[in-house]
């Protein structure tokens, strides 16, 4: 029998751990001060490759590059 009263606050309010994270991160971000501020943001950038499979052989892999502000 599962109890209601140990289950998290950020569950009960229907996020997943990574989007209450991800809240977390940025309150913390926007408290800091220059140039630190500035700093954390350049770090908050994702990289990432894609590549298209077609008849089992790879593709060209195309470079992404996503910030929360795009």
């Amino acid at each position: 029998m599962a109890s209601t009263a140990a289950v998290p606050f950020w569950r009960s309010a229907g996020m997943t751990y990574i989007t209450y994270s991800n809240i977390c991160a940025n309150l913390v971000r926007n408290c800091l001060k220059e140039p630190y501020k500035s700093e954390a943001i350049s770090r908050e950038k994702v990289h990432f490759s894609v590549t298209k499979w077609a008849d089992g052989k790879p593709q060209k892999p195309t470079i992404r590059s996503d910030s929360p502000e795009e």
